[in-house]
């Protein structure tokens, strides 16, 4: 019994440490899941603690649960629009995008490392996937908003690569342990079943499951439990038949995700918690395993291979793979950024340990330096990457809570806080006067909250700094309220400045634009005009804005995209809605 309880104490003790440094994460600007690797190594063999643990086959059990755990969650929060503006070039990034890395990178580990190419592939391998855990928990709570193309390709490749970095780091162990046992037939034969058990599965197991969970009636508590359960027991059932169970956990939770009903809805709280404690766990073990010194002795190794990744291979890859879908420079360039590596190249690692392939050690050790650096470098300049590619875009229009509550299986209403900012709009104004200006029959005061206590609305309470308003609503109206409470000079200025000064209605001519009369009519005068050009421009002119911007775009158009009209203006895409259309153009003056 005291050998349980010390193992206990320890235990719970590793994980309250976890959480109490992530109050220091956003103060220092280091990720998260950084700090969790940091405790655990600390508590390690060469730390404060020293705990001697090597149990690899430990490790990898509770790898294997804790990412089947962050896919289901990442899944749930997927919404469908994610498919309209990313699904194609993320299903290339995660197939195509994860073979050229291991086959760029993997040349150049083995010249380096001076090893078999099996070994160099291998490394390779090891290292060439995106991690889901690193990439949702940065992107989704980095407080930065990004353009939704981008956002969503970079999440949907994380939760779809994993599968085929997984074969190939199984596939390529098989051909180090046993190199005349194998042939390219048999290991597309195994991609094949791996993608395609993992897809069939995923895809039934969640229409099933949205299908049953508005049938069940049980306590609040226990739905949360009831879809993990149901998660982890689609992710074992496809591995044991072969296929991919990451790749159907993900898929379940997107399908569960996106059918919302009273018994799911509640529980995305819960499994955000249980997400976060996967996560914690996770790197504390893995924290655990690893020997810094161990890692101290290759540093050069991690440094050599971490920059060319980062620098040569992802690049190479992310252009191939999404160059094709029409993406920007500066898009593409962001995505490269951002190729996070986290607890996905760790937990791969293992497998070489567990299966004896010589240098199997070396190579656990190098992938950890590989991932601490990607999390340092890559994760700390997630906000600068993004204004530096100018993928960020600025926003008011963003509530500072909301809680949805259903009424009935079917039914349901949202409540919203919103903070008045010093500035706004809102300041001095009656809370019902402002949801009266919108929608009065779909929006009502719920509570105002001034310094912490609640304050009863009557007909002369006016708003101040720093209340919070909570708006029961039926109906969008959310991003107008919150421009109302967020509209400062200082958000005003960087949102006139990205999108214009002006903002359109989708369905006015350019043609009829004030802006454009002059270049109109000196087109017009123009002598001989070359009949194709000449034709162009008439078109143009009497094009709506909207047809103009999905012409020239040729993409599924997302919030931030810029359509050059001439040299001295630009249409700025501000707001599309879940269908793809586009509700606000803001045009733009571009010689100050």
């Amino acid at each position: 019994m005291d050998t349980l309880n010390i193992l206990y104490l320890v235990g719970a003790l590793l994980i309250f440490a976890s959480i109490m440094a992530s109050t220091l994460s956003a103060r220092l600007g280091v990720p998260l899941l950084l700090l969790f690797l940091v405790v655990g190594m600390l508590a390690g063999e060469d730390g404060i603690l020293g705990i001697q643990f090597s149990q690899y086959g430990i490790a990898n059990f509770i790898g294997q649960a804790a990412l089947a755990c962050i896919l289901l969650d990442g899944g749930l929060r997927t919404s469908f629009q994610s498919f309209r503006v990313g699904l194609k070039p993320a299903v290339v990034l995660a197939t195509w995008g994860v073979l050229a890395t291991v086959l760029v990178l993997g040349v150049f580990v083995t010249w380096l490392m001076d090893v078999d190419w099996r070994v160099g592939l291998l490394m390779a391998a090891i290292v060439g996937s995106t991690d889901a855990a690193a990439v949702f928990s940065l992107l989704r709570n980095g407080g930065v908003k990004l353009n939704d193309r981008v956002q969503a390709t970079l999440e949907l490749e994380s939760g779809a690569n994993d599968p085929l970095a997984i074969l190939l780091v199984t596939g390529l162990i098989a051909l180090n342990v046993d190199p005349t046992g194998q042939t390219i037939f048999g290991f597309l034969g195994l991609l094949l079943q791996q993608l395609g058990f993992g897809l069939g599965i995923g895809l039934l197991a969640g229409f099933l499951l949205s299908k049953l969970l508005p049938k069940v009636h049980l306590a609040e508590g226990m739905y949360a439990i009831l879809i993990m359960s149901a998660g982890l027991s689609v992710f074992a059932a496809t591995n044991l038949i072969g296929g991919s169970g990451f790749l159907a956990v993900y898929l379940t939770g997107v399908i569960i995700g996106n059918n919302k009903v009273r018994s799911t809805e509640h529980v995305l709280r819960v499994m955000d918690s249980f997400a976060w404690l996967s996560q914690a766990v996770l790197f504390v073990v893995l924290g655990l395993l690893v020997t810094p010194s161990n890692v101290i002795n290759v540093w050069y190794y991690s440094v050599a291979i971490a920059a060319f990744m980062i620098l040569v291979a992802r690049p190479i890859a992310v252009y191939t793979s999404v160059k094709p879908f029409k993406f920007k420079d500066r898009e593409i360039g962001f995505i490269s950024w951002v190729g996070l590596r986290g607890a996905v190249p760790i937990t791969l690692a293992i497998l070489p340990v567990m299966a004896s392939v010589d240098g199997a050690f070396m190579l656990f050790d190098v992938a950890f330096g590989v991932v601490v650096l990607s999390l340092v470098l890559q994760g700390t300049t997630i906000p600068i990457m993004a204004n530096l590619f100018k993928v960020r875009i600025p926003a008011n229009d963003e509530p500072k809570e909301e809680h949805e509550v259903w009424v009935s299986d079917k039914a349901s209403i949202t409540l919203y806080e919103f903070e008045v900012k010093a500035g706004a709009f809102a300041t001095g104004r009656h809370p019902k006067s402002i949801s009266s200006r919108i929608s009065p029959d779909e929006i009502d005061v719920f509570a105002l909250v001034r310094r912490q206590q609640l304050i009863v609305v009557d007909e002369n309470t006016q708003l101040k700094f720093g209340d919070n308003v909570w708006y029961a609503m039926r109906g969008n109206h959310a991003s107008q309220i919150a421009q109302i409470f967020n509209d400062t000079k200082l958000d005003r200025r960087a949102i006139e400045d990205f999108y214009g000064d002006w903002l359109l209605s989708p369905s006015v001519k350019l043609g009829d634009l004030p802006f454009f009369t002059d270049a109109i009519q000196a087109e017009s005068l123009v002598t001989q005009p070359k009949p194709q050009a000449n034709n162009r421009s008439i078109n143009m002119w009497q094009q709506t804005v909207a047809e103009y911007v999905i012409a020239s775009l040729n993409m599924a158009p997302v919030s931030g995209d810029t359509v050059t009209i001439n040299d001295e203006w630009s249409l700025v895409i501000k707001e599309v809605d879940s269908k793809g259309t586009l509700r606000t153009i803001g045009l733009k003056y571009r010689k100050h």
